[in-house]
């Protein structure tokens, strides 16, 4: 079976931040922080682009498993992912409070960190966790 092209590394993250930008770098530490506090775990760099905190193992109907993190992010160049390991339909939360935002199923898309209010941030990403890890 076809393993994750996206595994966890061992490169350190202050390593990947600095292949950021300033503004990036610092819109990443706040995120680091945010996400930190909220799961308790430490960041990991999963693959080359993409900073996760803390791990589950999934398994799909169809037989297919893996191992992703709760949470995440990765600094794209037009706008910064939001990895929410969960259905964003279905969590229960005011997506007018956020701020400036894009989203698909199961990532939120934003340009930079002050386009967002912090405490509705910090509200999805506990929502998003905890509606993940209640699955897990």
């Amino acid at each position: 079976m076809a393993t994750n092209k996206t595994q966890p590394t061992n490169v350190p993250i202050p390593d990947y931040l600095n292949t950021l930008s300033p503004v990036q770098r610092e819109d990443a530490q706040g995120l680091i922080a945010l996400m930190s506090t909220i799961t308790s775990a430490p960041p990991v760099l999963w693959g080359t682009s993409i900073v996760g905190f803390g791990q589950y193992r999934y398994r799909y109907a169809s037989g297919r498993e893996g191992d992703w993190f709760y949470c995440g992010f990765a600094m794209r160049k037009r706008a910064i992912s939001l990895y929410l390991s969960c259905d964003l339909a279905a969590l229960n939360f005011d997506w007018e409070t956020l701020g400036k935002h894009d989203r698909s199923k199961g990532c939120v898309y934003i340009k930079k960190l002050s386009d967002v209010h912090l405490n509705p941030l910090k509200s999805l990403v506990e929502i998003a966790v905890n509606s993940t890890t209640s699955e897990h």
